[in-house]
């Protein structure tokens, strides 16, 4: 085993420290009893109970959390089987620009993407509102959820859904019952990492927005232009405590499937 050198653990001190001493002094100062963010008056869970009084926020969180769930779960299925064709079709007519529309939305930047869905939802005269962010959301993540399904589909061996089709079962229940399976992790990793991308977004949901839906990256930063208050320490804590969670679930996850198919190998090989 390779031990750090001590250039590599300065580096690794200061990236991390770079990345997370932010995080760590907003959770603080959100427990400041001061109005002000930048003095210290005393430890204060007022600004929590604030928060949850606080209408236009928890609409605004209402909104973003619907929308996260909606546009991460279409983007899955999508994703998912745009992975499967692009992995197991092999190569067919348009292929080349089948993956290249799959995988724009990585390069292209956010402001030509909600630019070009506006001028879209308006062409078509679709009311900008929830369904409209909804939309916009699926478009950008689905390529996200294809990426990680298919790293997971590349590596898949293949003879065992092959061993599916030969003792009878149709495409869909070897799909079913022995592909979606053994991918379900790579695939609930995708659904997390569209949610929360969803969750993020500001760029796109300020050009699908309409006055009827705000999402809460759009309160906020519409707030903070204002200048920054406690409950907006309280509810980025709550976001940071949320992602956290869904994280470490997803590690979890993970780490099961892994260790479950690793003991189902060993009592095949035994």
């Amino acid at each position: 085993m390779n031990k750090l050198s001590p250039f590599n653990v300065v580096s690794l001190t200061l990236g991390f420290a770079f990345l997370y001493i932010p995080m760590v002094i907003l959770v603080i100062y959100s427990f400041n009893e001061s109005k002000l963010v930048t003095v210290w008056a005393g430890f204060s869970t007022k600004w929590y109970g604030e928060l949850l009084q606080n209408e236009a926020f928890l609409d605004a969180a209402w909104v973003t959390i619907r929308v996260a769930f909606f546009s991460s779960t279409i983007a899955t299925l999508l994703g998912t089987m745009a992975a499967y064709v692009l992995v197991r079709r092999g190569r067919f007519l348009g292929r080349t620009l089948f993956s290249g529309m799959i995988y724009a939305p990585l390069v292209m930047p956010e402001v030509i993407t909600g630019l070009s869905l506006l001028l879209l939802f308006i062409s078509i005269g679709l009311d900008r509102g929830v369904l409209t962010i909804v939309l916009a959301h699926t478009t950008f993540s689905m390529c996200y959820v294809s990426v990680v399904v298919s790293s997971r589909l590349v590596t898949f061996d293949q003879s065992l859904e092959e061993a599916a089709l030969d003792l009878g079962a149709s495409p869909w229940e070897a799909f079913r019952l022995v592909t979606l399976p053994i991918i379900a992790p790579a695939v609930i990793s995708g659904w997390l990492l569209a949610f929360t991308l969803s969750l993020d977004d500001l760029v796109i949901a300020s050009f699908t927005a309409g006055p009827s839906a705000t999402t809460l990256p759009i309160k906020i930063f519409s707030s903070v232009r204002l200048g920054v208050s406690p409950e907006i320490n309280a509810l980025s804590t709550i976001i940071i405590a949320i992602v956290t969670v869904g994280v470490i679930s997803a590690s979890l996850i993970s780490k099961h499937q892994i260790s479950k198919r690793e003991r189902e190998e060993r009592m095949a090989a035994g």
